[in-house]
């Protein structure tokens, strides 16, 4: 009997992919789609707005300079007319300014004839320009904001100085950063609005990619996607279409290539029961003849009782995978003494001195005649295939109960573990003696059928040992892996679904 390994994790059990689609927060590529969009529209919006802001800002106070500017030249050339600048003429030339709009100090040396008390107080920076002859002129930023425009009158050492309020200029240009800032805030809603909308109508057709890979998935191969206009996901989508279709002939075709086998194993089973019937009996009357038989007639006997027997267990291990192919196999579940079952099962076959068997009762409410087919292929394996001492040990964890085999044989080569529950695998092709490969196939099913898992681990020179992780009380029925992928095809077949069957291992013992 070849030894066939499975990988370490459970056995039967599909690998999960490294990302389930399933798992993955539905909606986050429409609001990075929708973010990028407000991003874009916002930092435009903000530039525009910002940039015609200051531009606006310093265009209007320019303005506002140049005109103040060209007032105070033409005030300046008005007070030159008043010279020489006597009290009674500066008095005639300060009402003449009165009425305006813009307020006049009237500097003469260090006197102040006019009342600045509305006046800021003036930079050196602006006194020693209008005292150089220049035009010059400063702006406060207090709670009024001024200009403050001056130079000096022509022909004469007194300095004239034209103050302009900037109120109005300051509150128009703050009216103006408001309406911006609310401008913005709409042009941001607005494009968080449309960036929303494209992006779910530009995905909608991912989204329902997505889902009809899902539906695929889940065995709805009926799914279709809808094809209309010339776009690009027109074409996804008829591709989609056209690969839907071919997945579901490919797995039409294994599901009839499956049943098709199946019925072969069932008839071919069924078929060599009654001549092997005969033939074990024939062989029954030889054995018990053998010594009347000369020497080369006996040894000849002996190869054909052999072989007869052989063809018997490999008639009954047929028969047995058609059954759970088929899922005509119930469980009777009951309480179980799993360290005298095995005690049990190494007694009938002889294996007391080879097998060592935990000390200790360990119930468990499971289905005893199954157990004990899973628990005997295990040990047979390890005693025709392992060296030294078999150990068999049940251990509860929890809700769980395990049950080891040990051998301290050669161990299995890494390259046959992912197939050593395949059905037929033998370790040592080469090998013609033993067992059928059918055995561990057997047990791994059995083993799900008591909603249990069979792993093995083991490497060359180390020994080996199969465990099976059995619940504390088994599920009243669970069929096959093999069986359920094969119902659930049938099932699916009319209803577009796939069968879902994964490529989990089978096998028997080699």
């Amino acid at each position: 009997m070849g030894r066939k390994p499975a990988p370490a994790t459970t056995m039967g059990s599909r690998p999960a992919p490294a990302t389930d689609p399933r798992t993955v927060r539905p909606g986050r590529l429409r609001r990075r789609l929708t973010i990028a969009f407000v991003l874009v529209a916002g930092i435009s919006a903000g530039v525009l707005a910002g940039g015609s802001y200051l531009l606006l800002h310093q265009a209007r106070y320019d303005a506002s300079l140049h005109a103040a500017a060209a007032d105070a030249r033409y005030r300046l050339v008005l007070a030159g007319q008043f010279l020489p600048l006597t009290e009674q003429r500066r008095s005639e030339l300060l009402t003449s300014f009165e009425g305006s709009g813009r307020h006049v100090v009237l500097v003469d040396g260090d006197t102040w004839p006019s009342d600045p008390a509305y006046a800021p107080p003036f930079t050196e920076r602006l006194r020693s320009t209008v005292a150089a002859g220049q035009l010059g002129y400063q702006r406060s930023s207090g709670p009024t904001r001024l200009l403050v425009v001056g130079g000096r009158i022509p022909g004469s050492a007194a300095e004239l100085y034209v103050i302009t309020g900037e109120d109005d200029l300051a509150a128009g240009l703050e009216q103006l950063r408001n309406a911006l800032a609310g401008g913005w805030v709409l042009v941001v809603l607005l494009a968080a609005t449309v960036g929303h909308t494209l992006a779910r109508r530009t995905l909608e057709p991912v989204g329902r990619a997505s889902r009809a890979a899902r539906a695929i998935t889940e065995g709805l191969l009926a799914t279709r996607l809808p094809v209309g206009g010339r776009d690009e996901f027109s074409g996804w989508a008829a591709s989609f279409n056209e690969m839907a279709e071919a997945l579901e002939a490919k797995i039409a075709a294994l599901h009839r290539a499956q049943e098709r086998e199946r019925r072969f194993t069932a008839d071919v089973a069924h078929e060599l029961r009654t001549p092997v019937t005969a033939l074990v009996g024939a062989a029954s009357l030889l054995r018990d003849h053998l010594d009347q038989l000369p020497g080369d007639a006996r040894r000849a006997g002996e190869l054909l009782v052999t072989d007869v027997v052989r063809l018997r267990r490999l008639v009954e291990d047929l028969m047995e995978i058609s059954r759970l192919d088929a899922g005509r196999e119930a469980v009777s579940v009951t309480d179980v003494d799993a360290p005298a079952l095995v005690r049990g099962i190494v007694a009938a076959r002889g294996w007391s001195d080879r097998v060592t068997v935990g000390d200790g009762p360990l119930r468990l409410r499971t289905d005893p005649r199954r157990l004990e087919r899973v628990l005997g292929n295990l040990i047979a394996n390890a005693v025709q295939h392992g060296a030294g001492e078999v150990r068999v040990r049940a251990v509860r964890s929890g809700d769980r109960v395990h049950v080891d085999v040990d051998d301290q044989g050669p161990g299995i080569p890494a390259e046959h573990l992912p197939r050593l529950f395949d059905r037929f695998h033998k370790v040592d092709s080469a090998r013609s003696g033993g067992g059928s490969g059918l055995g561990l196939a057997i047990a791994l099913e059995n083993a799900r059928l008591l909603g249990g898992r069979l792993t093995v681990d083991s490497a060359p020179g180390a020994g080996t040992r199969f465990r099976l992780d059995l619940p504390d009380i088994a599920p009243e029925r669970v069929p096959s892996a093999r069986t359920a992928a094969e119902n659930a095809g049938s099932t699916r077949a009319s209803s577009g679904r796939p069968d879902a069957r994964g490529s989990e291992p089978t096998g028997g013992p080699g």
